[in-house]
């Protein structure tokens, strides 16, 4: 706590024990307690003289003179509490003064008042009593003759009645005959079984066809709505159960709506096979269902007014179907111009229905089920785009694995890719916009929302199609990968050169596609204040970062692939020969061309899809790592001829550690998407390889001396390949010092003999070319 929220409970304190002390009984203060300490000052068992003590006993004179400036202050402090609150009780006692007198003027007078307004009430009571006396015997002597008129009027209607009811049956005033036959229930109650009983007998019959011909009335759909709801207005003064009828009615109803949602149905996938023309769903014949059903759903409402609740169930389950049917369409790719057609079919049922019950709240319902299917069509449309992209990358790698041959199938795939992504993109936006152009109150509300669907689906989409680049790259488990991107994707089993295109379409998705999507999806959305940079559904920036580095990693992983693929054949070929044993090297080692054809193989696929690069490559002459610096000169060959003695190694080793500490070479540099780069980089990581793969060997002269020419050979051969031709031969120097130290007798050949030993090869391998061709 700081130090103004001490301060404050302090003050809280103070004012409470002054309210207390005010207030409350004082207490007589414990004089003997022995144990006081600076703490007890607030207590009633307050002591001064040993407060006193305690105080000079365990303070300094600073502390005691802090001490009495403290409560010089608390003093002051408890004087001025005190002061407001004697103020604040005396302002209370004025302000309750004022009250009281305010109170005595308004009740003066108010007593003479009261005794006029008594006064007049007993004159008027007076009066009155006198009227009724006077008139007392006259109105009894009237009232009993108008009730013996009454009663024969009474007994005449009753011998009249079933004439009566014969004459409504004929007439069919139905409502007349009822009215009559209620008026006579008292009387037949009482006199039915004696003095009327051939008159009951005669209108309970005339009743019962009346009965029949209500029912009649309410089951006719030719009757008017206000006929059917009177007649059952009738059968219930008629005291007819009517509950059957309403549950019979109702069930109509519902039958009703299942067979109007099935013509709606067959509606509809008529106008998708006609193409989504909206005039075949708005065909008279549903327009005439949907208003044969709103005419019943009326004259039901009129006839039980107590059924509102049952109805609005029936209205909301009217478009409830309507959705459902709509969403299980767009679970099948519902094309746009088909979902605004249903739209539209369904507001317009929806506003007619609306008319009839407009309690039901039936259009806001409506909005939140259209709001549920428009966000599950935009979802979905994403959700096929990234379906299509995924089918075109089944497509690659269905053709890298041999079953479509092109003369250049990772372009042709790497242009599809691009195409399907772009115009896919597109598609989607422009189907969107189809939404919002559309005059229809339905979508106008949700305009906001499809906008932002739209940019939260583009920014799912391409997260989504990072993880599946991941998953068919091999970085990443999915668990429906099988169904998805087939056996290729798992494992050992992932294609390098499909990896290689993920990484290229990568790049194309950060530096072009993102862009223009962008541009598109600020025009999608007018380009006002809720542009995509206010919105952060949409981020461009984020989604750049995520494909800039998946390119680099994807980058990184076909150049691993490659390698790995290089370093089985650098192990087999050192881990199967006995080098001790080596016999005089006579040519280069086969090896060297399994690795050369390795290498043509990558730069076949990263000519294809990657550009060349901008940078000049890097010559021995132009770099660090210059002949004068590199170890393949006449001092390291002498060098070389005098390593099988202890001297001569000491001497190798201190060379080469100071040319650690001299040389300022480098030799991996970031790898960039280009041709270049990435067959140096493989060249050098292989290169690194078999200089450890090297070092774990001992060599005898001739195993040294074939390690030699195949070097020699390799820089034949390489020098034109790698773009860092100074790193390159540095690293091939590398390996022949490592086996020159890993050898027993390391004496190498004449440069003559390399020479010959290479042009030899370089001759066979042409003239091979030329026989193939």
């Amino acid at each position: 706590m700081g130090v103004d929220d001490v301060l404050l409970d302090d003050k809280a304190k103070r004012m409470r024990d002054l309210l207390s002390s005010f207030y409350s009984p004082s207490t007589t203060p414990n004089a003997s307690s022995r144990f006081a300490t600076l703490d007890t000052i607030n207590t009633t068992t307050f002591d001064a003289d040993q407060y006193m003590n305690l105080l000079v006993q365990k303070s300094n004179l600073e502390g005691l003179l802090q001490r009495h400036v403290d409560m010089a202050a608390e003093i002051k402090n408890l004087d001025t509490d005190l002061q407001m609150l004697v103020y604040e009780n005396y302002n209370k006692f004025v302000s309750a003064t004022d009250a009281i007198k305010r109170m005595k003027n308004n009740i003066v007078g108010m007593e003479t008042n009261m005794e006029q307004l008594l006064e007049k009430i007993m004159s008027v009571q007076s009066r009155s009593d006198g009227v009724n006396t006077s008139l007392f015997e006259k109105r009894e002597h009237i009232e009993k003759l108008h009730r013996t008129r009454n009663l024969l009027r009474k007994v005449q209607f009753i011998y009249d009645l079933p004439a009566r009811l014969a004459k409504c049956i004929k007439s069919e005033a139905y409502a007349d005959a009822v009215k009559y036959y209620i008026g006579a229930m008292p009387i037949f109650k009482i006199y039915g079984d004696s003095s009327f009983q051939d008159c009951k007998r005669a209108s309970e019959e005339a009743v019962a066809t009346i009965i029949k011909a209500l029912q009649g009335k309410v089951f006719s759909d030719s009757e008017s709505i206000q006929a059917r709801a009177e007649a059952v207005m009738l059968l219930k003064q008629l005291d007819f159960l009517v509950n059957n009828l309403k549950v019979q009615l109702f069930e109509k109803l519902e039958q009703f709506l299942v067979d109007l949602h099935l013509e709606f149905k067959e509606i509809r996938n008529a106008s998708s096979d006609l193409g989504g023309i909206s005039v075949s769903i708005s065909s008279s014949a549903h327009e005439a269902s949907i208003h044969e059903f709103a005419e019943a759903v009326r004259a039901y409402q009129v006839i039980f007014p107590d059924s509102e609740q049952q109805l609005f169930r029936l209205a909301k389950d009217l478009a409830t179907k309507h959705f459902e049917a709509t969403k299980q369409q767009i679970k099948k790719q519902l094309s746009s111009a088909d979902l605004v057609a249903v739209l539209r079919v369904i507001w317009t049922d929806v506003l007619l229905m609306d008319e009839v019950l407009p309690e039901a709240g039936l259009r806001d319902f409506t909005f939140e089920a259209a709001h549920d299917a428009i966000k599950q069509y935009v979802a979905g449309r994403f959700s096929h785009l990234l379906l299509d992209i995924s089918g075109t990358l089944v497509k690659v790698h269905d053709n890298q694995k041999g079953v479509i041959e092109e003369e250049c199938p990772l372009q042709a795939a790497l242009e599809i890719s691009k195409k399907a992504l772009v115009q896919g993109s597109m598609d989607a936006l422009l189907d969107t916009r189809r939404l919002l152009d559309e005059n229809l109150e339905v979508l106008s509300r949700l305009t906001d929302l499809i906008i932002e669907w739209v940019r939260e689906g583009f920014q799912d989409f391409f997260r989504n199609l990072n993880d599946q680049f991941l998953v068919l790259s091999g970085k990443k488990y999915s668990a429906n990968q099988d169904l998805t991107f087939g056996e290729g994707t798992q494992g050992d089993k992932v294609l390098p050169e499909l990896v290689l295109l993920l990484a290229q379409l990568s790049v194309f998705i950060e530096q072009n596609a993102i862009t223009r999507i962008t541009e598109e999806i600020f025009s999608f959305s007018g380009g006002g204040t809720r542009g995509y940079e206010t919105s952060p559904a949409f981020i461009p920036a984020e989604i750049c970062r995520i494909f800039r580095s998946a390119g680099e990693e994807l980058l990184q992983h076909y150049i691993s692939l490659k390698t790995q693929k290089i370093l089985i054949v650098l192990k087999k070929r050192f881990t199967t020969p006995n080098w001790v044993k080596h016999k005089e090297p006579r040519e280069v080692h086969m090896f060297v061309d399994l690795l050369l054809q390795e290498l043509d193989t990558i730069l076949n696929e990263v000519k294809q899809i990657l550009p060349e690069g901008l940078h000049p490559k890097h010559r021995r002459t132009d770099s660090n790592g210059s002949a004068t610096s590199s170890r393949s000169n006449p001092l390291r060959d002498d060098r070389l001829v005098r390593s099988n003695t202890q001297k001569a190694r000491s001497q190798l080793l201190e060379s080469h550690l100071a040319k650690l500490f001299k040389q300022k070479m480098e030799i991996f540099t970031k790898v960039e998407h280009a041709q270049e780069s990435v067959i140096t980089t493989i060249i050098k990581l292989f290169l690194k390889s078999l200089q450890e793969f090297v070092r774990l060997q001992t060599f005898n002269r001739s195993g040294f001396q074939q390690i030699q020419l195949d070097i020699h050979f390799l820089k034949t051969t390489l020098k034109h390949t790698a773009e860092d031709e100074a790193a390159i031969a540095f690293l091939l120097d590398e390996v022949t010092v490592a086996a020159a130290e890993r050898c027993l007798d390391p004496i190498p050949l004449e440069h003559a003999i390399l020479d010959r030993l290479t042009q030899a090869k370089l001759a066979k391998n042409s003239e091979q070319s030329s026989t193939s061709y």
